[in-house]
């Protein structure tokens, strides 16, 4: 077992066989890193490789890029409602089903994620589509209805995005 305050697992080759034994290997939020001689191949689950021998500024760089391409997966997608909402995909997952969106969708989405209450269209129209609330338009409620019609479609969620007296939620 993977103690909870490790960051970097670095494995070679030969020891793979331990590590196999672990449940989800693929799945662990950790930078994972295979260090192989150049004969052995190639084992997957393994976010990098680094080539045997090495020297300590080599590994430095695979463990700061891993760290780097980590962190910009993290920022890019966010749990929303059992869903994963990939920012640079733009797309809404669940169960291997995906629908892409559209850029002011994934911003409706991200702006109802951060927020836990109900959010009038005035504070949706001026937050994602930069209008004055004194705008009389009905771009938050067209935009809404396509959206939650795209989710109900694929996903028959009909409770994605909510009306309350006060606003929309999810």
């Amino acid at each position: 077992m993977i103690p909870d305050n490790i960051d970097v697992l670095i494995c070679h080759n030969q020891d793979i066989q331990n590590f196999k034994k672990i449940n989800n290997l693929d799945k662990l939020q950790i930078i994972k890193i295979l260090a192989l001689n150049s004969k052995d191949k190639l084992i997957e689950n393994f976010d990098h490789v680094i080539n045997l021998p090495t020297t300590l500024n080599d590994l430095n760089k695979v463990v700061e890029q891993a760290a780097i391409k980590k962190k910009f997966h993290q920022n890019s997608s966010i749990k929303v409602k059992g869903y994963l909402l990939d920012k640079n995909e733009k797309k809404l997952i669940k169960n291997d089903k995906s629908i892409i969106l559209t850029e002011k969708e994934v911003q409706l989405i991200e702006l109802f994620s951060k927020k836990n209450k109900p959010l009038s269209k005035n504070l949706i129209l001026s937050t994602v589509w930069h209008y004055s609330s004194e705008a009389d338009t009905h771009t938050v409620e067209t935009h809404i209805y396509r959206l939650r019609k795209k989710i109900n479609n694929l996903f028959k969620d009909e409770n994605f995005i909510v009306n309350t007296k006060d606003g929309y939620k999810l």
